[in-house]
């Protein structure tokens, strides 16, 4: 198996479909296909702060369910966009007002379709993913050792939100634990949650979240290689929200 894992796309759909060209995916019959027969899996975090979140939807929707060619786990963002469509009473801050906003745009039709497409996405998704002839596991905001082959509340806390510590920072942003420091298994895990300039390798663990949406660079982890590839943002640079 040939695998490309890419981080968080918060609603970067140029920057998207640019690493994707560059990774050598090319339509052929309105399908995506790669001449090394190479999959896609997404590591969560769709939607939210940038400027198309409901085509990155759809075509990770026509990617993972219509031809099955690729993986995906849900991020925090993903979680709560799905609660929203869900009717659940949630805060429209922290990216996902921008994503109903665009989604509120649309007709009648088209709202119920772009719904459908992600409840469908959420609840066929695994909370994190096994890849066991690579010997990887994808996970939004990773997993320790610990919670690996394990579901419940803990676990899907951890998956979503990374190892916070309940705390949190001046600007509102929850305190977290390295985890990935304390990592010492034989498996990669690849994962993302936390914006970092460069794709982060740590024992073997490696984020992926190079901050597309905060104007850095959408990245892609290629497997069995363990290669980065990486397209820049075409967003304004935030400095001050990487770590």
């Amino acid at each position: 198996m040939k695998l490309d894992i890419i981080g968080d796309i918060h609603g970067c759909y140029q920057e998207l479909t640019s690493l994707l060209t560059k990774l050598g995916y090319r339509w052929q019959n309105r399908k995506l296909v790669h001449p090394d027969h190479r999959n896609l899996a997404f590591i969560g975090d769709l939607t939210d702060r940038g400027p198309q979140s409901l085509e990155v939807i759809r075509l990770v929707y026509d990617i993972v369910v219509n031809q099955k060619q690729g993986y995906y786990v849900p991020g925090n963002h993903c979680d709560k966009l799905y609660r929203f469509f869900l009717g659940n009473n949630v805060q429209q801050r922290h990216g996902l007002e921008t994503t109903v906003a665009e989604w509120e745009q649309l007709d009648e039709h088209d709202k119920q379709e772009v719904k459908e497409m992600m409840l469908t996405l959420y609840r066929q998704a695994p909370l994190y993913q096994s890849f066991d002839s690579l010997h990887t596991i994808i996970a939004h905001a990773g997993i320790p050792e610990k919670y690996i082959g394990q579901h419940g509340g803990k676990v899907k806390t951890f998956v979503l939100y990374g190892d916070i510590t309940g705390e949190t920072l001046p600007d509102g942003r929850p305190v977290r634990r390295d985890w990935a420091a304390h990592y010492h298994g034989d498996k990669w895990i690849v994962y993302g949650h936390t914006p970092v300039l460069e794709a982060r390798f740590v024992n073997k663990t490696v984020n992926i979240d190079t901050g597309c949406v905060f104007g850095n660079k959408l990245t892609a982890f290629r497997l069995p290689e363990e290669t980065i590839e990486e397209v820049s943002s075409h967003l304004p640079f935030i400095a001050e929200r990487f770590q």
